[in-house]
């Protein structure tokens, strides 16, 4: 596809995009609007998005090394479990991003530091403005709690002398904490929105300064006809009248400064909690390497004893039953298929897996004759598409072959039942081979598929050897857990 033909893309689809699982190595993507663009999956090696927009846009399980994403917004981006060796963030919008299971970013010596961004915490520490930023807001915070104060004596004074100035009084004090309240809530509620919505932070503060007028005026005119009318209009009949005030537009211009105040912190105060520092960037992706390299070298890979038997099966079988060998072969080669044909991605669908596990048992089948009968069953079909680890099943299997048929003289059996209860995802793998002994902690198959769950999903899942009521492995993990795995890979025609 070339640069042309994607634009024309972009305008036919309304700027989004759909390139799942493409080879897009070296494209050139700088200055384009790929907001929520969908490029999971694909080789992205070296590819330029310098001031690209990818808003929300969907990168994981890519290949970015060495992309250049500098000046680029990636705003809610996810870039889970991407290759970024050697990227260039330089300039970048990196708010609220994800990097779960991402290699590790290298900053080129070229290039300058990413500043760090500017919060209302780094301005009030610098001399000059800073201190000057700093007493404003110690004289208006101070200024206001004193009024407050003010006010609340005078109502306590007044109560009983002269109800009318109580009255009065208590109407401007709920009138300014709700007007306080009112700008706060709705700038808060509405700091989310703008973010999505408007790039330029003058198109925020003009949107907040809007809100905020039209919330004004409903607001005190409803407290002025509910609370404050009755008192203004009695005393406005004495001889002496109401003392003189501000014209009213000096009050909204204060609500407007303290809405604008509260956007630039509540803004500021969202990326000094999701961008990361430097330091803190490379510290964390070096610790989801490790825990790649970890999952990586958990990857279950076909046993060399059952290669080995597999193999002599076929040779005994070549000559006494030439068909069954060459069924044999064709089962060995799927299987490898599967376990060699996947690299780089850590899971698959329940379906996928049942399949390699069939695979592996009508080999073992071959080989033990009718000593080995098995059953799958999934009570729900829908639970076929849920993506799990790769290997998860395989490793408890040939454990229940090693350790249950094996042993057996006579008719050996597994039965493997995937369902869900209690918000949880059961797979049961029973054999009728002889009980788990009492000390037995597993062998290095049960392990790595304790490991494995234990880095994926934590305190969420639990690896279980049971002896009654029936002799079974049960591997659980947490239903919301498996359904925010990534969904199955649809390669795109592009």
């Amino acid at each position: 596809m070339t640069r042309e033909q994607l634009i024309g893309t972009i305008g036919k689809n309304g700027r989004r995009v759909k390139m799942q699982a493409s080879d897009l190595s070296g494209f050139d993507f700088s200055g384009l609007d790929l907001t929520q663009a969908d490029l999971s999956f694909s080789n992205l090696e070296g590819a330029n998005f310098r001031g690209t927009i990818l808003r929300q846009a969907n990168l994981s399980f890519s290949n970015l090394d060495g992309a250049d994403f500098r000046d680029a917004n990636l705003f809610e981006a996810n870039l889970n479990f991407s290759a970024l060796e050697g990227v260039d963030l330089t300039g970048a919008n990196v708010e609220g991003a994800t990097f779960n299971f991402a290699g590790r970013t290298k900053y080129r010596p070229d290039t300058p530091t990413r500043p760090e961004p500017i919060t209302l915490t780094t301005i009030l520490q610098k001399p000059g403005w800073g201190t000057l930023i700093g007493s404003l807001l110690g004289a208006l915070l101070i200024y206001g709690c004193n009024a407050i104060i003010y006010f609340t004596h005078l109502i306590w004074v007044a109560k009983d002398k002269d109800p009318l100035l109580a009255g009065l009084y208590r109407f401007l004090i709920v009138q300014n904490m709700t007007d306080g309240a009112v700008v706060f809530l709705l700038t808060w509620a509405l700091s989310g929105w703008l973010v999505r919505q408007f790039q330029s932070g003058w198109q925020r503060h003009a949107v907040i300064t809007f809100a905020v007028m039209i919330s004004y005026f409903i607001i005190n005119q409803g407290l002025y006809v509910a609370l404050g009318k009755e008192y203004i209009e009695a005393l406005a009949k004495r001889p002496e009248g109401i003392a003189d005030t501000a014209p009213w537009y000096f009050y909204v211009f204060g609500d407007l400064l303290i809405a604008n105040i509260f956007l630039y912190v509540l803004l500021q105060g969202r990326q000094l909690t999701r961008k990361l520092s430097e330091q803190e960037f490379q510290l964390l992706n070096m610790e989801k390497l490790k825990t790649r390299a970890e999952l990586d070298a958990l990857q279950a890979k076909i046993n060399p004893h059952f290669l080995y038997n597999a193999l002599n099966s076929i040779a005994s079988l070549v000559h006494e039953d030439p068909d069954k060998a060459e069924e044999m072969t064709l089962l060995l080669s799927k299987l490898f298929r599967y376990s060699t044909g996947r690299e780089g991605e850590l899971f698959a669908s329940l379906a996928d897996e049942l399949e390699m596990v069939k695979t592996y048992l009508q080999v073992e089948q071959v080989r033990f004759g009718n000593r080995l009968v098995f059953s799958v069953e999934v009570s729900d079909p829908a639970l076929n598409e849920l993506r799990l680890p790769q290997f998860l099943l395989q490793p408890v299997v040939e454990n229940a072959i090693k350790h249950g048929i094996a042993k057996r003289a006579d008719a050996g059996r597994i039965d493997i039942r995937i369902y869900e209860k209690n918000g949880e995802l059961n797979l049961c793998v029973h054999d009728n081979g002889p009980a788990f002994p009492d000390d037995m902690n597993g062998g290095y198959g049960l392990r790595s598929v304790q490991d494995k769950l234990k880095l994926l999903y934590g305190e969420d899942a639990r690896v279980e050897l049971q002896n009654w009521p029936l002799k079974q492995i049960l591997l659980s993990i947490l239903m919301t857990k498996v359904r925010s795995t990534p969904s199955t890979i649809t390669p795109d025609a592009n």
